[in-house]
């Protein structure tokens, strides 16, 4: 069965950060420490859910400045549904939605290992950016 992706789909704080973890190599925050619904709701444009049989396979955030740049953030895929095309439906209905909300322009920011991802299999394009590390 071929996953379904949910622009602003249901989700609950414990699925997402049970898929956090994984995808992201940390501990299962509690509700209390990661409250992505209440996140999501007040600070996203939106964010894409992937699910199979009611469960919880890709989750991506579509974060704006509220007019024409949206940037992708935390594209998380459960492991064992890798390589079955979850992450490269994720970033394609998140650019489809923010496409929608008028904006132009969809950033993402990635470690040097997911470039062929997301240049290649999302078709992104190369830019120059900076990072200060504030901590």
């Amino acid at each position: 069965m071929a996953a379904d992706f949910h622009w602003r789909g249901a989700f609950t704080n414990r699925e997402v950060n049970v898929l956090h973890a994984e995808a992201f190599g940390t501990r299962v925050f509690g509700d209390s420490e990661w409250d992505w619904v209440s996140l999501t709701g007040r600070h996203s444009l939106g964010w894409v859910v992937a699910r199979e049989n009611g469960e919880l396979l890709g989750f991506v955030n579509v974060l704006w400045d509220g007019l024409v740049h949206a940037w992708l953030q935390d594209t998380m895929v459960a492991a064992a549904a890798r390589g079955r095309g979850i992450g490269t439906g994720l970033v394609a209905r998140a650019a489809e939605a923010a496409r929608d909300a008028g904006c132009d322009y969809l950033h993402v920011d990635f470690d040097d290992h997911l470039e062929p991802f997301y240049l290649g299999a999302c078709g992104f394009g190369p830019t120059s950016a900076g990072l200060l590390r504030l901590r």
